[in-house]
Order: C-alpha cells, then structure tokens, then sequence
C-alpha cells in the first residue's frame, strides 16, 4: 500500500473533523454539542480540531461554508434547468425559501450560526449577493427586469430570503405554514421587478 503524504493525511483529518461535527451539529446543535464526543467519534483527539479550525467555533465556520458551497451548487443547478433566465431566478430564490425545511440547514445556519454569529458569516453573504447581483444584471440586459442599480437590488433580495428562512425555520413547528406565506410574498416582490 502506498504511503500517503502529509497533505493528504492533512485533508483527511481535516474531512474526518468536518464530516463528524456537520452530523453532531446538525443532529444536537452546536451549543449541546460536546467537542470530546464528535472527535472521538472521528477517531480524533480534540487538539487535532485546535491545530486544524483553532476552535468549535472555527470548526462551526468550516461546516457553514461547506453547506453554503453546497447550497450555492443545488441553487445554480435550480436556475441552469429552468427555460428562461427569468423563472430561473425565480426559482433560485423560492428554491432557498423552501431549504429551510431541510433539517441540517434549519439547525446550522439558520438557527445555530445566527445564534452564535448574529448572522451567517459575511463570505457566504457575499457569494449570495453577487449570484443575486450577475442574474439581475442579466435580467435587466435582456429587458425582463426593469432598469434598476443590481447591486442595490441584490442585497434587497438577498435580505429578503434570508430574514425569511429565518423565520420559516424558527422551531415552533409552524414551517411549512410558514413557507407558503414567504412563497407568496417572494412571487410579489419578485413580479414587481418585472418590466411591464
């Protein structure tokens, strides 16, 4: 068998940490998560998770990018299959409405991470903005949206389906209901960019 280089033993330690932690958080929350347990589950000790992330926190940033990474691939795929560019912006964003029911996503970014960042962290706000930001400008190109600043708009938009996946994953038990409140909203806000 040949032997692995140090890289390599480096990345696989580094996906062992994420891989349990992603679970442990998604399956107890971050607050009742011990960092003792998910290590020894990963066949680690706890100073490879302080040599690797710096600490629980820095692990929990690394497992909110990921599924952010993640996120942003399942919305791009959303939008490249839809047939006009128009209703795959729409259904990008209705698409992100409707993963806050997805329990691994409810519990880490939109309960844990805003509980314990205020917010998810700015570098995945980012990416989001500027996905919103390259669709907008586009659609105004094209003639479907109105002229508009994107910039301005994207981050209208952007605040929009975060602050209402927030609210759709709040754990009350009300989700779905919740859902179908935000999915009508966003049709309506959304149409009002169309240019008429």
């Amino acid at each position: 068998m040949p032997r692995r280089s140090r890289t390599e033993m480096i990345e696989e330690t580094r996906a062992k940490l994420l891989a349990s932690a992603r679970l442990a958080f998604a399956t107890h929350g971050y607050a009742q998560t011990s960092m003792d347990d998910f290590t020894a589950e990963a066949g680690l000790t706890r100073g490879a998770l302080y040599h690797h992330f710096g600490s629980k926190e820095g692990l929990l940033v690394a497992v909110i990018n990921q599924i952010e990474e993640e996120v942003g691939a399942r919305l791009q795929a959303v939008s490249d299959a839809a047939p006009t560019a128009w209703e795959g912006f729409r259904r990008r964003c209705r698409t992100y409405l409707e993963l806050a029911l997805e329990p691994e996503i409810r519990r880490i970014i939109l309960q844990d991470a805003r509980a314990i960042f205020g917010d998810v962290p700015q570098a995945a706000q980012s990416v989001g903005i500027d996905a919103i930001e390259v669709a907008l400008e586009a659609l105004i190109a094209e003639g479907t949206v109105a002229p508009i600043h994107a910039g301005v708009m994207a981050r209208m938009i952007y605040g929009a389906v975060t602050e209402a996946s927030f609210w759709i994953a709040e754990p009350d038990g009300n989700q779905k209901t919740r859902l179908a409140k935000a999915l009508k909203g966003m049709d309506r806000l959304l149409n009002g960019l169309l240019d008429h």
